[in-house]
This record gives C-alpha cells, sequence and structure tokens, in this order.
C-alpha cells in the first residue's frame, strides 16, 4: 500500500527537492519528471520512476492508478501527498498531480545503431534548457536516431529540459560526448555531417541530403567553431529575410529536420 506524507521536515521530501540541483543529481544519479503526460510516456517506454509521489485527489485517475501499480510492481515506491508538497518539489505554484523519481539514463556512441534512422540531431555547447527540450520535441516528431551533444552542454535531466521535452526526453536517445570522441564514431561509418552556417551560399532548400543525415546546430550566442564547420561534410543556410541575424537553435534544428523529413519522402 502507498504509504502517505504530508510534512515538509520528512527527510524524502528534503532529499527529492535537492535533486533540483545538479550537483545532487550527479551525487545521486537521479533526476525530477513532472506531470501525468511526461510519466506516462515514460512509463510506455518501460522506464518507472524509484519514487511516485501523488495527490490524494489524483487517485481515482485511470493512468496514475496504472502508475502506482506498476511502480509498486517494479518495486519503487508510491507516495501519496499534498498539493503543497508537490509545489516544493517542481518548483511551480500550480504543480502537476504526479512528480517522479527517476534513475539517469546515459547511452553511449557505441551503442547507437546509426542505420537505424535517416535522421540525427547534433547539438554543440547547447545552453537554454527550453531548447534542448524542444530540439527532443523535434526529434520525436521526426523519428530522428537521436540527440547527440557536444561538449558543455545544458543538462538534459534539468527539471526546465525535461519538462521542456514534454516527454521526449523519454523516447529520443540521448548522448554527451566530446567533439573528438564524435568525428571518430562518424567517420567510422556511414553519414553526412550538415552544419548549420551563414557562412555559405548554399540554401537549405537546394541541398541533398543523404542517408544517415547528422544535422549539426552550434551554440545559441556563438554558432559553430571554424574547426566544426570545416569537418562538416556541407553547410546549408537558411535565409533571413527580415533584420534578424539568425533563427533561434531549436527553430532551425525544426526547419532543417522537416526538410529532411521532407526529402526522404519525396
Amino acid at each position: 500500500m502507498p504509504r502517505e506524507i504530508t510534512a515538509y521536515s520528512n527527510p524524502l521530501i528534503k532529499r527529492v527537492r535537492q535533486l533540483r540541483e545538479k550537483r545532487h543529481r550527479r551525487e545521486e544519479g537521479l533526476f525530477l519528471a513532472e506531470g501525468l503526460r511526461i510519466l506516462t510516456e515514460a512509463r510506455e517506454t518501460g522506464r518507472l520512476p524509484q519514487f511516485l509521489f501523488y495527490a490524494r485527489d489524483s487517485a481515482a485517475h485511470p493512468l496514475v492508478t496504472a502508475l502506482i501499480a506498476d511502480v509498486e510492481a517494479a518495486g519503487g515506491e508510491a507516495i501519496e501527498t499534498v498539493p503543497d508538497i508537490l509545489s516544493k518539489l517542481s518548483g511551480k505554484d500550480n504543480p502537476q498531480a504526479v512528480v517522479g523519481v527517476f534513475a539517469e539514463f546515459a547511452r553511449s556512441l557505441a551503442s547507437l545503431d546509426r542505420t537505424s534512422a535517416d535522421i540525427w540531431l547534433v547539438a554543440e555547447r547547447l545552453r537554454d534548457p527550453g531548447n534542448l527540450g524542444t530540439i527532443l520535441r523535434t526529434g520525436d516528431a521526426v523519428g530522428a536516431g537521436g540527440l547527440i551533444l557536444i561538449g558543455e552542454c545544458v543538462d538534459p535531466f534539468s527539471v526546465e529540459a525535461v519538462r521542456a521535452s514534454m516527454g521526449a526526453l523519454f523516447t529520443v536517445p540521448i548522448v554527451q560526448c566530446d567533439w573528438a570522441d564524435f568525428i571518430a564514431w562518424l567517420r567510422a561509418g556511414p553519414g553526412q555531417l550538415v552544419g548549420l552556417s551563414l557562412d555559405t551560399k548554399t540554401h537549405y532548400r537546394a541541398a541533398d541530403y543523404a542517408a544517415p543525415t547528422f544535422l549539426l546546430t552550434g551554440n545559441e550566442a556563438q554558432g559553430m567553431p571554424d574547426d566544426y564547420a570545416a569537418a562538416c561534410d556541407l553547410l546549408v543556410k537558411i535565409p533571413m529575410l527580415g533584420k534578424a541575424d539568425s533563427l533561434n537553435a531549436a527553430v532551425a534544428t525544426a526547419v532543417m529536420a522537416y526538410e529532411v523529413l521532407g526529402q526522404r519522402r519525396g
């Protein structure tokens, strides 16, 4: 039977609240995800939280009931609590009905099968959790094989990034690595590396994309380094007709991903 926690001073509540900080996430190997939609997405991919916190008045919802049953069957713990504590855990004034504590999961480059998808997303020094979450959602939408994060990127397991991904964190494989390891892995097999750049005359809709296509998006503020651009098989640009000199990184990634998808489908 689920236990009940209603006191802010409970040691588990204090421990889970600390997972909002990167240092504690790294120490524990755990992260927070909130919301019935996100936790249901996780459940459907076979990932269940170690701890499931849910509001008392949500227990009758069939998806919450299913989550509780599966978490307990897997050896996790379901905990009934009150909205104020859910708010403390999530950091939101209007908390979701459920909050889960998951084990972090990491993939390696060696574990990826590049032939499993025509489109792969690569982001270099991505800093904004909202952009990361949006890129994950784009990856899910276009059937991308995964998202490869290069260098010092924002933590994909931060509360903000998980929230922005709307569940795509659980459906799109993520690998974190450095540039040298990525290039070595990429050149060991098939794959066209396409960089988004303003320093080219090649219109993104005029280019030919070869599968598997790896779409490289640079840092939001600085773009990609010159040596990264030089390593690309193809540089393309999205024309800017107004006064802005570039698109948001996540928007540019989505535009490119759908162009590649469109070419695949003819």
